[in-house]
């Protein structure tokens, strides 16, 4: 197995393996803690429809990364992305917490699958894409989206009052 195909699979398994965790602790939460507001302004359905904007996000960011072009996202940027993560949570957010969970695994599924297919040296390239000096390449989006899910997998887990 080549070096690039490793590192390509060993991204995809840390991301759905954390995905996994998050659907599942996200399950496992009572009703009553589905739309109750525990992480600054979101709720558990909030954060769950930030995760869904992100994969729909990553996918076209993908896409143009392929294209030689900066992720449309970055048009967005500012502190912890608060104005994006806005637009994704009202674009994505629904009030029946089983269709949002069901939604965010399907997303989730789609990027997966976009990106299994994609060969593996596509995905540290160095396109000379750049945003404040910032490299940016496929499995950079993808490391950032990871790190990101464990955190928010230890927020859902401390709402749920698991460990």
């Amino acid at each position: 197995m080549s070096k690039a195909q490793l590192r390509k699979e060993t991204i995809l398994a840390e991301m759905m393996e954390v995905r996994k965790e998050i659907l599942a602790a996200a399950s496992s939460l009572p009703v009553e803690k589905h739309h109750r507001v525990f992480l600054g302004v979101w709720s558990a359905a909030d954060l769950l429809a930030h995760l869904e904007g992100w994969d729909h996000t990553n996918l076209q960011a993908a896409e143009q990364v392929l294209a030689g072009e900066v992720p449309e996202f970055y048009a967005h940027i500012d502190r912890d992305w608060i104005t994006y993560n806005a637009i994704l949570v009202a674009r994505f957010k629904r009030d029946n917490f089983a269709e949002l969970l069901a939604a965010v695994q399907n997303s989730h599924q789609e990027l997966v699958n976009y990106l299994l297919a994609m060969p593996a040296e596509e995905f540290d390239k160095d396109r000379g894409i750049r945003v404040r000096g910032y490299k940016v390449t496929i499995a950079r989006l993808l490391e950032a989206e990871t790190k990101d899910e464990k955190i928010h997998l230890e927020q859902i887990r401390q709402l749920a009052g698991t460990p």
